[in-house]
């Protein structure tokens, strides 16, 4: 989404994209929480949930690995989900290739360290985010069979290349957030918006035991109304039409907003929130946390006032999440600070660097560590999701 990320083309610039700086250890008012006791993805598990992350390859391996982030990620993880490299742009490099390489490097990993592995994303249905030959595509004079074979190819070419994915966002971000509107691609624009169906269609036929989600940025925050009933307009859709979906991806980027700087840090509307969540579930899915941090670019200076109202929000939408038994996955968008998609978008004020995630630039836990593991450790305990290697296609 253009307000909401930037996307390095290519998988070689995806590992070799520079890291943000670590904070200065003396700009920390206060020591940070330990990291002691139960790793998060166990307290998760004892409830029939899965808590993850995502990650990129540079710090995996490489020159750029970062030994003492793969051990924050190998104590707190039992899921990974590749940050970039599964994305059109990163293994499609034109219409003839896919260079798996920087994926496989996630996978590897994930799989030496037995975590499971989420797929994202099959189709990020959205212009900005095409590669260009793909929007440039030439689909003749049969337009709408063309672009079907170009699609179902590359998921059913990915899905072969990662079977033991347990869930993959098979649509990404396909609802326009500012007037709920679906939109358009090269791909819609030659066969029509049954590029959705199709692209879960095939994503069952080559993935019959995987999770199938829809993921989108619609939030609790104020604001997003229109996002959130397009969605759910998209999801009423794939039900009628007997499309094969499995879940809704809540990707929870929350806190302050991304755009207008008059947003404060905690707008949440909980009422319509649940209502919209309640339809969902009430349609039958599953919900996955695909994308979870928590923005503090609107919060004072100060970091332990920071960290302490980033955990406490956190808390709040982690508890009412968490309700739903139909919660099962729990990805963060990143377990530490420096690597963090934020740090350089929608700067703060002050010029300082962000705090969204659970460790901070010394690799301490931080309050919101500490606010997710509560979290799992008051939740109702539900079925959990098969997330077996042995039991993918």
């Amino acid at each position: 989404m253009t307000t909401r990320r930037t996307l390095l083309a290519g998988a070689a610039a995806l590992a070799a994209a520079p890291l943000a700086t670590p904070l200065a250890a003396s700009a920390l008012a206060a020591p940070s929480r330990d990291a002691a006791g139960p790793s998060l993805n166990d307290l998760a598990k004892a409830k029939g949930m899965t808590f993850g992350s995502a990650v990129s390859a540079g710090v995996i391996a490489g020159p750029r690995r970062d030994p003492r982030y793969t051990a924050l990620l190998e104590r707190d993880c039992g899921a990974l989900v590749c940050e970039n490299e599964t994305k059109w742009v990163a293994l499609r490099p034109d219409a003839q290739t896919f260079d798996f390489a920087a994926a496989d490097t996630i996978a590897a990993y994930a799989g030496a360290h037995d975590m499971a592995l989420r797929g994202h994303t099959l189709l990020w249905h959205h212009p900005d985010w095409f590669p260009q030959w793909l929007t440039n595509y030439d689909f003749g004079s049969r337009p709408a069979t063309e672009a079907e074979r170009v699609l179902s190819d590359h998921i059913r070419r990915v899905c072969a290349h990662y079977p033991q994915v347990f869930s993959w966002d098979v649509i990404n971000e396909t609802v326009d957030a500012q007037t709920g509107a679906l939109r358009d691609t090269s791909l819609s624009n030659a066969m029509g918006q049954r590029v959705l169906d199709v692209a879960f269609h095939t994503a069952r036929e080559a993935a019959p035991h995987a999770q199938l989600v829809y993921n989108d940025y619609m939030s609790w925050e104020a604001g997003h109304e229109a996002h959130r009933a397009g969605v759910l307009r998209l999801l009423e859709g794939f039900k009628t039409r007997g499309v094969p979906i499995d879940a809704l991806g809540v990707q929870s980027h929350i806190g302050s907003g991304n755009q207008d700087d008059s947003v404060g840090f905690d707008t949440a509307q909980e009422r319509e929130w649940r209502k919209f969540l309640d339809e969902a579930t009430g349609m039958g899915l599953d919900i996955v946390i695909s994308e979870f941090d928590v923005h503090d670019k609107n919060l004072p200076a100060d970091p332990v006032v920071r960290d302490q109202a980033v955990a406490d929000l956190g808390r709040r939408y982690l508890d009412l999440m968490f309700s739903y038994p139909q919660t099962k996955t729990v990805m963060a968008w990143g377990m530490y600070d420096p690597y963090s998609w934020l740090q350089g978008r929608w700067p703060r004020e002050d010029g300082g660097a962000k705090r969204p995630t659970p460790f901070d630039a010394e690799y301490r836990a931080k309050p919101l560590h500490g606010a997710i593991a509560d979290a799992f450790r008051a939740a109702p305990m539900r079925t959990a999701l098969d997330i077996t290697p042995a039991n993918r296609n």
